[in-house]
């Protein structure tokens, strides 16, 4: 079992809102189910099909990463494929009592969350929520008391609120039923969210505390609303809890120091403030959400051509990855305006970094710039503009001459999808 490990987002830009989101990883060897007991064989994200053509593209990192990219996920996160049911509590405190209805605090994030996981996954995820109690629960202690700011560990303060949930829901729950738990905390509890937000996932959580038999595990506490005044938080603060949510099912995240720069608005997990975005085809496989057939692993000496079906549609080639050694590599997807991703400006070819053996919030994926320095090509609120325009478009060759590897767009074709071709000057050591 390894310790746990505290990941805090940096302060973002001002134009991001200068707004703090924190992300608490609890990662563990041991197994974990979900809060259900009754399967406990669908612990664990549902790894994609080893066939020996990917086998050089599944990645891994040293023991000890933080929530790694590789692939398969570790045991004792949520599954992510299938009907997943997400228990949903609503509580407020003496010195911060509930603001309007705890429905209403529900509905700010339901059904967008549920929609937005249908989308990404193509329907393979029936994220379904629920919220047995339809009022507040007041915790026996004032919210201060808990002493939960940002940074703050599981134990004391997160580990005597989760058991004081635990007695609040009391015989109206069965935990048993449920595979995660989301706490939607009134928002006057805490600082506001412009100033520091305070949402946290403690996720495959061994030191958790059981209800009705089973642990805990994997927890998301929602603090706050992600509102930076421009009027669109109707439409987009719901999108901290499908972020939480997918620490649950074991991904990183993806910012750094500098806030998003490393992958800017491609993934959900490295900016969940502002206009909608996806997840990247790399977290679409990891999660079980395309087949092995959907993607391609560029293993192999010489030149070939793949085509790429745009990612926000169901079927065809999501992925092309080129490995580096077991621990790195390069992924191609095809990314246009369609499905989550509602802000993409320069349709194309999106070339990332894949990094197995970086830690959660130190960068482990790079996207590369196909115009760098240009300043990008959405003017979107709170959307990391620079790396708008990041996708390789026809006629543009990316190049890692120090590993030998070469990606050219070539073209398009009549559906919509695009031509790349891959050349490797060495077989991988595994191909």
């Amino acid at each position: 079992m390894q310790p746990s490990s505290r990941r805090i987002r940096p302060r973002r830009a001002a134009a991001l809102a200068s707004v703090t989101l924190l992300t608490l990883a609890v990662s563990t060897s041991a197994t974990n189910g979900p809060l259900r007991a009754d399967d406990p064989a669908t612990a664990g994200a549902i790894a994609p099909g080893r066939s020996s053509a990917l086998r050089p593209c599944m990645i891994h990192g040293r023991i000890g990463v933080q929530m790694s990219e590789g692939i398969p996920t570790a045991p004792g996160y949520a599954r992510s494929t299938g009907t997943v049911r997400a228990l949903i509590l609503m509580i407020d405190f003496s010195d911060a009592p509930g603001q309007g209805s705890a429905l209403d605090r529900y509905a700010e994030f339901f059904p967008q969350t549920r929609k937005w996981f249908s989308t990404s996954s193509y329907g393979r995820l029936d994220y379904r929520p629920q919220a047995p109690i339809g009022h507040w629960l007041r915790m026996p202690k004032p919210f201060k008391a808990y002493g939960i700011e940002r940074g703050a560990p599981f134990d004391p303060g997160y580990r005597a609120l989760l058991r004081d949930i635990v007695t609040a829901a009391g015989p109206q729950v069965d935990f048993r039923r449920y595979d995660l738990l989301n706490v939607l905390a009134t928002p006057n509890a805490g600082p506001s969210a412009l100033d520091t937000v305070l949402s946290v996932t403690f996720a495959a959580n061994a030191e958790a505390p059981d209800a009705d038999g089973v642990p805990i595990a994997n927890a998301s506490f929602i603090y706050g609303r992600q509102d930076d005044g421009s009027g669109s938080y109707a439409l987009t603060g719901y999108r901290v809890l499908p972020h939480e949510n997918s620490h649950v099912f074991g991904l990183p995240d993806l910012y750094t120091q500098e806030g998003g720069a490393a992958a800017g608005h491609w993934d959900i997990m490295s900016e969940d403030w502002g206009a909608d975005n996806d997840l990247l085809a790399w977290h679409k496989w990891k999660l079980g959400w395309l087949d092995d057939s959907q993607v391609s692993c560029a293993s192999r000496r010489g030149s070939t051509e793949y085509t790429l079906a745009p990612l926000g549609r169901a079927g065809g080639r999501k992925l092309v990855f080129v490995p580096i050694n077991s621990q790195a590599g390069y992924a191609l997807e095809l990314r246009t305006p369609e499905g989550n991703d509602t802000v993409v400006c320069r349709p194309g070819v999106l070339v990332y970094r894949v990094d197995a053996d970086v830690d959660t919030g130190n960068g482990p994926i790079t996207v590369q710039d196909s115009r760098p320095d240009s300043g990008g090509c959405t003017r979107s609120p709170n959307v990391q503009a620079e790396l708008s325009d990041a996708p390789y478009t026809p006629g543009q060759t990316f190049r890692d001459p120090k590993a030998g590897i070469a990606v050219t767009v070539e073209g398009t074709n009549a559906s919509g999808g695009y031509r790349v071709r891959v050349t490797r000057e060495l077989d991988h050591p595994s191909a």
